[in-house]
C-alpha cells in the first residue's frame, strides 16, 4: 500500500502489495484517492508519471461542479459513476451513521458498484476516487479487491488506513462548517473523518448473511465469473 505525494490531492495511494492467497496485488495498477479538484501543475505531472489511463469518479453532479477535476489535457478517460441516489448533503440532513450510509450504498447502488468493478477491469492503470476517498471509494475498492481474491483482513486494513491519511486541517475546517449547520447531528465526526475497520467488517458480515459474501453480492448484481477471473489476472501477481 504505497502512499503517493500528488500535490493538490490527498489520500492518494496504490493498493499494490496486498496479500491475495499465494500472490499479492500488483503495484501501479489500481490507485485510490480523494478528489482531483485542486491538483497543482506538479500534481498533474505526477498523475501523468504514474501512467494512469482511467479515472473512475464516484461523485455526484453537484460535487463535480463544485470541484471539477483538473485533468483536462492529460488524455485520461474519466468514467462518472455517482454512487448516491440522493445528495451527499442528505446524509447530514438525515444524521445518518456510517452503517446507514454503507447500507444505503449496498442496497441502492449495487449496479454502480458492479460498474465500478468493470471500469477497473476494462482499463488500467486506473484511479478510483470520490470527494474524500473514504466511503464510496472505500467500499468500491474493497469490493474490487475482494473479487480479485485479496485476503479479507488486508481489504479491511486498506479501507481503515484512510482515517490516518486525511489532512487534519481539512477535517477541522469541514467539521466547523457542518457543526454550525447541523448543531444537533450525532454522526458528523464519523461521516467526515473516520473509517473504522469494524464498519467494513460489518458490511462484509451482512453480505455473507444475505448473499453468501461480497463476491456473491457482486455476482448477484451481474458481475460474471469471467469478469472476476479478469480482475484477478489484472490485479494479482
Amino acid at each position: 500500500m504505497n502512499l503517493h505525494d500528488v500535490p493538490g490531492a490527498f489520500n492518494f495511494r496504490d493498493v499494490g502489495g496486498l496479500p491475495a492467497g499465494a500472490g499479492r496485488t500488483r503495484s501501479g495498477v489500481l490507485f485510490r484517492s480523494g478528489n482531483l479538484g485542486h491538483l497543482t501543475a506538479a500534481g498533474r505531472e505526477r498523475v501523468t508519471a504514474l501512467g494512469i489511463r482511467r479515472v473512475v469518479d464516484l461523485r455526484d453532479d453537484n460535487e463535480r461542479r463544485s470541484e471539477p477535476s483538473r485533468l483536462d489535457g492529460l488524455g485520461i478517460d474519466t468514467v462518472h459513476l455517482p454512487m448516491y441516489a440522493g445528495s451527499v448533503a442528505s446524509f447530514f440532513d438525515d444524521d445518518l451513521s456510517l452503517a446507514d450510509v454503507y447500507r444505503a450504498l449496498i442496497d441502492g447502488s449495487a449496479a454502480r458498484l458492479v460498474e465500478a468493478a468493470r471500469a477497473v477491469l476494462d482499463v488500467q492503470p486506473v484511479l478510483v476516487h470520490c470527494t474524500v476517498g473514504k466511503d464510496r471509494t472505500g467500499l468500491s475498492v474493497a469490493l474490487v479487491l475482494a473479487a480479485a481474491g485479496v485476503d479479507e483482513d488486508a481489504v479491511i486494513a486498506d479501507y481503515a488506513r484512510t482515517e490516518q491519511l486525511l489532512p487534519l486541517g481539512r477535517n477541522e475546517s469541514v467539521l466547523r462548517f457542518l457543526r454550525h449547520r447541523y448543531p444537533d447531528a450525532r454522526h458528523l465526526d464519523d461521516l467526515v473523518t473516520r473509517s473504522p475497520a469494524a464498519e467494513l467488517r460489518a458490511v462484509f458480515d451482512d453480505l455473507r448473511l444475505r448473499y453468501g459474501g461480497p463476491v456473491d453480492y457482486l455476482q448477484a448484481h451481474g458481475l460474471t465469473e469471467a469478469e472476476i477471473g479478469g480482475l484477478r489476472r489484472a490485479l494479482v501477481e
